[in-house]
């Protein structure tokens, strides 16, 4: 059975994602150890709140250094919610500019939407290439979020493959999950997202054996 660690780190939507993880198939551990999170067979980053209170409580715990060193040796990382906008470089919210893990260029801003938070079930139109998507084209996927990731600008050199990108839309068009490697991540949350969020996730621990 594959190993996953959900990494605590005293934020996010833990217990509701190590539940949906074990529906899903794996054999999952919540901890913040560091040694823990760098063996398992994947780490999962929630994440909910504000970027800069994420990212604070990240460092606090030394999950920058975890997530970098997993990344570097080719080792898999799930980001999801906040934990998926603390890739990118930045984020600005409420008028703080925060710096994020740099995973990614680009910045996570507000959605330019009459209706904010962008709550609820929402379609998403993956890459054709999706690993995360296989058989979940036509599903929906439960958002609960002001900010997002509205661009991509990271530019691939071969022979590194090109990073599958799934936008939605909430006003304007916005990242919905990214697959770059050893690194995914959703802006929706899996766990929140009945049997499509399940399945998602069973792709996502088929893909660390393959």
């Amino acid at each position: 059975m594959t190993n996953v660690v959900v990494l605590d780190y005293g934020t996010g939507n833990i217990h509701s994602a190590v539940k949906a993880l074990e529906l899903a198939g794996a054999d999952v551990t919540l901890t913040g150890d560091r040694r823990k999170a760098l063996e398992a067979d994947g780490l999962v980053v929630p994440g909910v709140g504000s970027f800069s209170a994420v990212m604070q409580a990240l460092t606090a715990v030394h999950g920058d250094d975890v997530i970098d060193r997993r990344l570097a040796g080719d080792r898999p990382v799930l980001g999801i919610c906040v934990g998926m906008q603390v890739m990118f470089e930045r984020g600005v919210e409420r008028g703080t500019d925060a710096a994020g893990l740099g995973e990614w260029p680009g910045t996570v801003t507000e959605l330019r939407a009459p209706i904010l938070p962008h709550m609820g079930w929402n379609t998403v139109a993956p890459d054709p290439r999706s690993v995360l998507f296989r058989g979940l084209e036509d599903e929906r996927f439960y958002f609960v979020h002001s900010y997002a990731a509205q661009e991509w600008t990271l530019d691939v050199i071969p022979p590194f493959p090109e990073p599958r990108l799934t936008w939605a839309e909430h006003g304007v068009p916005f990242l919905a999950a990214v697959e770059n490697g050893p690194l995914s991540a959703t802006q929706f949350h899996p766990e929140k997202s009945g049997e499509a969020g399940i399945r998602l996730l069973a792709n996502w621990l088929d893909s660390l054996h393959e």
